[in-house]
């Protein structure tokens, strides 16, 4: 699948050197990731195309692209993959309530994410996977699963679907917001079916879907059907990663089931770590609650766009937030990054300032330090009010913000 096109990068002095910390959710700690020199693996789980680009996703993507300019600005070498779910109810269901074909949904929608992404200058990842492009690496997924009798088909004569056995709920559960008296009420509202008949464990999940009328389906050794949700990203991870690669990231709401279900999938294929660790962005809401198509309270970053807002700004907008952070979107937001915005273009276009090497030095180690872009925004804040006379920090400034932050000033 095609991604979107990339932007130049201005390389900064002084960034070889210092490892980048996040928290890591499973540990509940901040700790250095990727290596100290060549090449950093990230995988980020991508959207399931019926409502792109919404800020929410747009939180994530620019937390995750954080990750990939400090690895970068560190002197790491930066292999980024991530999916597209384009085959998962979510979407068939959109499909069918708006008369549309799947496929043509999927695409109009992977479309306005390219656009929206390449618009807030988001990196793109060097390998964009559509789950429906890769259905037969996920057969001989399952198929080693099976071997490896981690996957059983189900009892069922109309519908003979197969899943995943959860042979550890305490391994699966451990270093996830949620316990064991909640886990099942969680997993049924993210997905799951812990109560369908036949399943050997209520957390098992569905990892190949036997074919129902009016739904995609491909012919495999698992019969005519389509894959489960978790099966697509464990299955493209280790294809264009490979094991116990750096960071796995995605929203909070993926800390479980779907972190932990893939992690647990590809522990079994590989005996070892899925990912040394996991990034979650926190969730925004807007006019009182959590983003969502249900509530109908999605705040779309191409109708920012197409209402005239400037990019920088609804990308400053994010930046504003930690990355970890759960947040509420006002227009407020979009006025006072606005403002910012103005302000730091009008310092980088006079002839004079000073402390240029101090403010990116902030800017970095703020990034450094679990990409807290709030202290990094505040040290270009405050250069832009300080004044001075040094010729070149206007420049130089620009540059770094640029290059770390993704502000093209």
């Amino acid at each position: 699948m095609r991604s979107w096109d990339s932007v130049r990068v201005p390389v900064i002095r002084g960034g070889g050197s210092g490892r980048v910390s996040i928290h890591d959710s499973a540990r509940g700690a901040v700790i250095p990731v990727g290596p100290e020199r060549g090449e950093a693996r990230l995988y980020a789980c991508g959207i399931t195309p019926y409502d792109a680009t919404h800020l929410g996703h747009a939180f994530t993507y620019v937390a995750v692209d954080l990750l990939v300019r400090a690895w970068r600005d560190a002197g790491l070498d930066v292999r980024y993959a991530q999916n597209v779910t384009d085959v998962d109810d979510p979407l068939l269901e959109r499909a069918a309530a708006t008369g549309q074909e799947w496929t043509r949904l999927a695409a109009e929608q992977v479309e306005l994410y390219r656009n929206d992404m390449a618009a807030l200058r988001v990196l793109p990842p060097r390998e964009l996977t559509a789950v429906s492009d890769v259905i037969g690496d996920i057969a001989a997924t399952l198929a080693d699963l099976r071997d490896r009798q981690a996957v059983y088909q189900l009892d069922d004569p109309e519908y003979p679907d197969w899943y995943f056995s959860v042979a550890d709920e305490d391994a699966l559960l451990a270093g996830t917001p949620v316990t064991a008296d909640d886990a099942t009420e969680v997993f049924a509202e993210r997905g799951g079916d812990p109560d369908r008949p036949g399943k050997h464990h209520p957390l098992d999940c569905l990892v190949w879907r036997q074919h129902r009328p009016g739904e995609p389906a491909w012919d495999t050794w698992l019969g005519r059907g389509r894959p489960g949700w978790h099966i697509g990203c464990t299955t493209i991870a280790l294809r264009v990663l490979g094991a116990d690669f750096d960071v796995q990231a995605g929203g909070s709401d993926l800390a479980f089931p779907h972190h932990p279900m893939s992690a647990a999938e590809a522990g079994v294929l590989t005996g070892e770590p899925f990912a040394d660790a996991f990034l979650h962005s926190g969730m925004v809401s807007y006019d009182g609650a959590k983003m969502s198509k249900s509530l109908g309270n999605l705040v779309f970053v191409h109708r920012l766009l197409a209402d005239g807002a400037d990019p920088m700004a609804i990308r400053l907008v994010l930046l504003a937030h930690h990355y970890r952070s759960d947040w509420e979107y006002t227009s407020a937001e979009l006025d006072a990054a606005t403002k910012r915005l103005g302000r730091w273009r009008a310092a980088v276009g006079t002839r004079t300032g000073a402390g240029a090497a101090a403010t990116i030095s902030a800017v970095r180690a703020a990034l450094r330090h679990d990409l807290d872009s709030p202290a990094a925004v505040a040290a270009v804040d405050a250069w832009a009010e300080a004044g001075g006379d040094d010729s070149s920090a206007p420049g130089d400034v620009r540059d770094a913000v640029d290059a770390l932050l993704g502000i093209a000033l």
